[in-house]
């Protein structure tokens, strides 16, 4: 089975994912920096409205993915809100200065999160050996990782996705994301032959006749047709 996850930014795009029959949302913010940890007030919300799953990406801040003691502090409150909260999983990625998978931090997270599921996000594409690091979240015990191939997007990493699928052989599902349209989904699941895939289905929603200088008057929100239209394609 075939199953599909939403990238949502804010209330109405989660239960847009909902309505459009996707299988599990994944909340996080500010999309233009790559996603950011939500608030503490969409989280709850999400979970309170949300008869699906919902996974939360947790990262404190855009740009790298090494962080001092400071801001790994944030990262465990975050998620043990998170726990708290009654989310049932989420997206988290540390590398060390060399850009390999951070262990201790990987562990301490996964500690932290208790029975919530575990997700590497694309922290992983900028490791240098993504076999190397496929096999540490196995044996970590991470249950799913979010990846574009090491690439642009899932299209132009789709071989090696390829790849890490056949690698893993069952022991964690390879998720890609990325660029995912109605264009390419199908080629995408045909070459990598993943069965999770990742995608916003979005599209610019305006705010009327407002214009504050400096600001954009519009927004992202997922679109359930755009999100139907996409999932129908595979």
């Amino acid at each position: 089975m075939v199953k599909f996850e939403i990238c949502a930014v804010n209330i109405q795009s989660a239960i847009a994912a909902q309505n459009a029959g996707a299988h599990r949302i994944e909340l996080c913010s500010a999309l233009d920096v790559g996603g950011l940890t939500p608030s503490p007030g969409l989280i709850r919300a999400a979970v309170e409205q949300l008869q699906i799953p919902v996974n939360v990406l947790i990262r404190p801040r855009e740009g790298d993915f090494t962080y001092d003691d400071r801001e790994f502090n944030v990262i465990l409150d975050d998620i043990r809100f998170c726990r708290d909260a009654g989310v049932n999983g989420v997206v988290v990625g540390a590398l060390t200065a060399d850009m390999e998978l951070d262990s201790e931090q990987m562990l301490a997270m996964k500690v932290v999160a208790g029975p919530m599921e575990m997700v590497c996000h694309r922290a992983f594409d900028f490791t240098p050996d993504a076999q190397k690091a496929l096999e540490s979240l196995i044996y970590w015990g991470y249950q799913r990782v979010l990846s574009s191939g090491q690439q642009a997007n899932a299209m132009e990493g789709r071989f090696l996705l390829q790849q890490l699928v056949q690698q893993s052989a069952g022991r964690i599902s390879i998720m890609p994301g990325a660029g995912i349209s109605a264009d390419n989904i199908r080629a995408i699941a045909e070459t990598t032959l993943a069965t999770e895939f990742h995608f916003t289905g979005k599209k610019r929603v305006n705010g009327g006749n407002q214009h504050i200088p400096g600001l954009d008057a519009w927004h992202w929100e997922s679109d359930v047709a755009l999100i139907r239209e996409i999932m129908g394609a595979v």
